[in-house]
């Protein structure tokens, strides 16, 4: 079903907090209201205008690249963001790392009884202004009302254009390669966590688009080797899935890697590992050494990428694929994959 579809007076009198009911799922008047009066007032755009089954779109002369996300956070609107802000940030970021410029999303929501229709309007409207900071358009999308206690959930597809001529790929990393942070680490866990436990503290999601960091970095003649956004799993978990797929191993020094000082204590209060903690806003990469300095230059001339930094190297040293840290110490340790919960979720 397309946006378009499904509040006969379901909004209420003034001062009245009003709230989604299962009629807003029955595809009748309610729901062609809650539409036309939250969803389409903030998406509106010549593809979903048309209130079509679905979104025809032009054909492209780019190869295409195709992804899918599902968005279940709690609290749904934190400091920084919201479940709307993270759903269109996560899939546009999952397009920039594969050297895909997006284009077109696609959006699912499933709303639970008891919403406020405040709340999700909200949310529509921080939606839409993450995506025209993206520079996609949100062209389709369904609504579905369930039982429940007010939550929601979004599903989201993206679609962009492989405009790029840079090649990315495990296979083609090799000793000596570099490592690099866009930003701080840990701020999104840490925001959400404090969120959930009524901890009282400064921190903010990091949640933002890519983009503009990845572009200039795409469209340079250096040799960039692969891009990973670094999400749940954290750090650890995705270096150890690179040095797995490639077969190399990693040399990682503690003291390059940045974090936030609050973020830092709120850890070390907790016992939390930023090596294992969530990010919405940050990706690695890796580049060949001779291109490190001016890749790094690149991501640290942009706002979300000020922070950046050289953080390892790649090596063949070992007979298996590790990851390991040089600590502040001078010591050595082995990060693995996160392994089952770990910490609490957090998307």
């Amino acid at each position: 079903m397309v946006f378009g579809i499904g509040f006969q007076n379901n909004f209420g009198k003034a001062g009245d907090r009003v709230k989604i009911v299962m009629a807003h799922g029955s595809g009748g008047n309610a729901t062609r209201e809650l539409i036309n009066n939250v969803f389409k007032k903030y998406f509106s755009n010549p593809y979903l205008d048309e209130l079509s089954d679905s979104a025809c779109l032009e054909k492209s002369e780019y190869p295409l690249a195709l992804t899918t996300d599902s968005h279940v956070v709690s609290p749904i609107i934190y400091p920084g963001g919201d479940i709307g802000k993270l759903a269109v940030c996560g899939t546009v970021n999952d397009l920039w790392m594969v050297g895909a410029e997006p284009q077109y999303l696609t959006s699912g929501f499933i709303m639970e009884e008891g919403l406020e229709m405040e709340t999700l309007e909200r949310i529509v409207r921080s939606m839409s202004e993450a995506a025209k900071m993206a520079n996609v358009l949100i062209v389709t999308g369904d609504t579905k009302v369930v039982e429940g206690n007010g939550g929601l959930y979004i599903n989201t597809a993206g679609l962009g254009y492989r405009k790029f001529s840079q090649k990315l790929g495990a296979k083609s990393i090799k000793a000596g390669d570099s490592i690099i942070i866009s930003g701080s680490l840990g701020n999104h866990h840490a925001c959400i966590l404090s969120q959930r436990m009524s901890i009282k503290n400064s921190i903010e999601s990091d949640c933002a688009p890519l983009g503009s960091a990845v572009s200039p970095l795409l469209k340079s003649n250096l040799n960039i080797k692969i891009l990973r956004d670094v999400t749940r799993g954290g750090l650890a978990t995705v270096l150890n899935e690179i040095a797995e797929s490639a077969n190399v191993s990693m040399e990682l020094i503690e003291t390059a890697i940045p974090v936030d000082p609050e973020v830092k204590s709120f850890c070390d209060i907790l016992g939390l590992d930023p090596f294992y903690m969530a990010n919405e806003g940050k990706f690695m990469c890796i580049v060949d050494n001779n291109d490190k300095e001016e890749a790094l230059a690149i991501i640290k001339s942009t706002k979300i990428g000020e922070n950046a930094r050289i953080i390892g190297t790649v090596d063949n040293m070992h007979c298996e694929p590790i990851v390991a840290v040089k600590t502040r110490l001078g010591g050595r340790r082995i990060i693995d994959v996160l392994y089952g919960e770990g910490l609490p979720r957090i998307c």
